[in-house]
């Protein structure tokens, strides 16, 4: 009876039997990993031949007059399929809803971008390396390139001959492994439910439904029914031949594996309008792989993901920014989405951190949906190109002016149903919530704080050493300051918590006593440290106006310089070397980061404020400060609770400033034990795994709680 179901169809019910089985059940066998990648790496063991092959000897079969007649007819039909993609691409921004948002720090923040280079990519010195590396690019360039240096080359019949016939074994493999696809789409299924984290989905709904509403519209609708008016194809043939590739490719993420199906397939369908014309049926061996590496199809989600990190880091997009997308971003999609976006978020001056949530999503759902819409775009572009080469276009009329009218209306009214439903959600910004309802990663000691250091602390006598009176009295006593977001703050619940906070638990811990937190001013650090009050302190920069008052522990962590601007003024903020020739900007920096010194020489023009605390930025009263110039990690905290700001790193990237913890200056055995104690806890990476908690909003996926 299973004989009977089409291919397809058994790999759509053994998907869904796969999804079913990961939800309802906790059936999950070691082998299922093994099955999956042995099922997807047997296909991309075809793919990647089966492209040189085809381009080689198709485009060998052609002679230099056809040739020049194809690539005219090719780059016409793909500039047509592009715009009509792009501009559903571009119209997709219609659907994002009125949200709040900001996120955690990242390091994606501070991020460099590498330069990219359109030659390093396509052109490889050792084409056998590319082969290797699967530098896909390259591999097609020199396809292509010897395929053409075929095409006038003397007794080139025995070549094509041999060359069709490794095509055909090749293709004949890949039809013997599609044979296993209902087993490999089982597991791959069943892998993907028991590996989804929910919690990812979360602040992903509005992109995901985005780009699944334009890749259905765009595969299922507007592509097929636009070849079908002007091609002898009807829609249902288009679907049809198209359909388990577009399952195939949705199940595994991956156009590259199933470009071998899509080839055989369509020339199955070409060769219904054109028997005799050899050079029409070989189109699809030469447009397929070749449309792999263009900036078309599933890669055209890139982009909409640049706009739609736009809209949720509150950038404002202008015309030209649309131009700069075509003009700047479609080059960076010769290469892989993961490599092209950081570039284009560039363009927006978007921060990086929105890197992870395409990795995110990407894993999800929407390299499914890249895949899916790369099969129909090639799928289409092929059949559009052969059929102007066989001069078999037709024209509809009836069909084109229904589907003019018809298919514009229904994809507007489906981009402001989904933005409909969206602004209908409960949606509650949650990330003051995420970063206030937090409590300790590791075991805390005992603790008890102070609102405020007690009388007379200032003028206490000549003191013993730090390790030795904390001995004594039976617990460390630390100075943390107000607004010291997020390295030390109170949770809902009240607690002292913060990434500074966490360490000095671990620090005492480690000395076998508790600890007692005394609230501070900045001002107030120095006296209480050389009257041996307090023991140590919260972190503070490294600058030489604070190494003139303390001895600094070594350096437990860092910080990215960065402005924090209002959302819609980050474009103000992008160029350090703009914003230092300004006269009419007032920076506000809070007076830890007020390093007098190089804040005279650098800032000139504007008007550098100092502010007792970052609080103060977002009060009504200071509003004539434009920007904070501050620490990124730190400002990532205060945009979570203040989301209408936003952290903005200028370029070129200033120098980091590193963080330290300020002691009294005469201690030299406690200085010693601090950065021996640092160095011991930096090589364990349990400061690692708590500024990735605090600091980055992450769990860590395994860390060892200490007693």
């Amino acid at each position: 009876m299973l004989k009977h179901i089409p291919q397809s169809a058994r790999i759509v019910i053994t998907m869904i039997i796969g999804i079913l089985v990961g939800i309802y059940t906790d059936w999950y066998p070691a082998a299922i990993n093994d099955l999956a990648d042995g099922f997807i790496m047997a296909l991309q063991m075809t793919a990647l031949p089966y492209i040189f092959l085809s381009l080689v000897a198709g485009i060998g079969t052609l002679s230099s007059t056809n040739a020049k007649a194809v690539f005219k007819i090719s780059i016409i039909s793909l500039i047509i399929l592009l715009c009509v993609s792009l501009v559903y691409v571009f119209a997709a921004p219609i659907a994002f809803p009125q949200w709040q948002t900001a996120d955690f720090y990242s390091a994606h923040t501070v991020k460099t971008v590498e330069e990219f280079r359109l030659v390093d990519l396509f052109i490889s010195a050792n084409p056998f390396n590319a082969m290797a590396n699967t530098a896909i690019p390259a591999v097609v360039l020199f396809s292509v390139l010897l395929g053409i240096g075929l095409i006038t080359a003397r007794q080139k019949r025995r070549t094509l001959v041999i060359l069709d016939s490794l095509q055909q074994a090749v293709a004949n493999v890949n039809t013997l492994v599609m044979k296993f696809a209902p087993l490999g789409v089982f597991c791959i299924a069943l892998r993907a439910v028991n590996t989804l984290n929910p919690e990812a989905i979360d602040g992903m709904a509005v992109y995901m439904l985005s780009a699944l509403t334009v890749v259905v519209l765009l595969s299922f609708v507007v592509l097929p029914a636009l070849i079908a008016i002007f091609t002898p194809f009807r829609y249902k043939e288009i679907i049809r031949v198209s359909r388990e590739a577009l399952v195939t490719a949705f199940a595994t993420g991956s156009f590259f594996v199933v470009i071998p199906i899509i080839v055989e397939k369509s020339k199955t369908l070409v060769a219904k309008i054109s028997p005799a014309d050899r050079e029409a049926q070989s189109m699809p061996g030469i447009v397929v792989p070749i449309s792999y590496s263009l900036p078309v199809g599933g890669k055209l989600i890139a982009i909409l993901f640049t706009l739609f990190a736009a809209w949720f880091s509150g950038a404002y997009v202008s015309f030209s920014d649309y131009v700069n997308l075509v003009t700047k971003g479609l080059p960076q999609l010769f290469g892989t989405s993961t490599i092209a976006i950081p570039h284009m978020l560039d363009i927006f001056n978007v921060s990086g951190a929105m890197f992870e949530f395409f990795i995110v999503s990407e894993n999800l759902i929407v390299s499914r949906l890249g895949a899916l819409l790369s099969v129909m775009f090639s799928t289409c572009l092929v059949l559009l190109i052969a059929t102007l080469s066989a001069k078999r276009l037709t024209l509809n009329v009836r069909k084109f002016v229904v589907n003019l009218m018809v298919i514009p209306l229904i994809s507007l009214l489906c981009l402001l149903g989904l933005r409909y439903a969206l602004n209908n959600i409960d949606y509650n910004y949650q990330g003051y919530e995420k970063f206030i309802d937090r409590d300790f990663l590791f075991e805390p000691v005992e603790a008890k704080f102070l609102k405020a250091p007690q009388q007379n602390s200032t003028n206490q006598s000549p003191y013993s050493s730090v390790l030795d009176r904390v001995k004594q009295r039976g617990f460390l006593r630390v100075g943390y300051f107000r607004d010291d977001l997020p390295y030390s703050f109170h949770n809902k619940q009240g607690k002292l918590v913060g990434f500074d906070i966490e360490i000095f638990h671990q620090l005492a811990s480690d000395l076998g006593v508790g600890i007692e937190f005394v609230r501070i001013f900045h001002d107030d650090a120095q006296p209480l440290l050389a009257s041996g009050y307090l023991d140590i302190t919260s972190g503070i920069p490294v600058i030489p106006d604070n190494l003139q008052k303390y001895t600094m522990t070594i350096e437990y962590s860092r910080q990215e310089l960065a402005f924090i601007v209002k959302d819609e003024r980050r474009r103000e903020f992008t160029r350090f070397a703009d914003v230092i020739e300004r006269e009419d900007l007032t920076i506000g920096i809070p007076e830890t980061f007020f390093y007098k010194e190089a804040i005279r020489k650098t800032f000139r023009k504007p008007k550098a404020w100092e502010i007792s605390t970052p609080r103060l930025f977002f009060r009504e009263e200071y509003q004539h400060i434009d920007a904070m110039f501050f620490g990124a990690a730190a400002a990532s905290g205060w945009t979570l609770l203040n989301p209408e700001y936003t952290v903005v790193v200028p370029k070129p990237k200033l120098p980091a400033i590193m963080m330290a913890f300020p002691i009294n200056k005469d201690d030299s055995a406690f200085e010693l034990y601090m950065r021996n104690w640092i160095t011991m806890k930096v090589r364990s990476k349990d400061i690692e795994r708590l500024f990735m908690y605090w600091i980055e909003g992450k769990q860590p996926q395994s860390f060892r709680k200490t007693n």
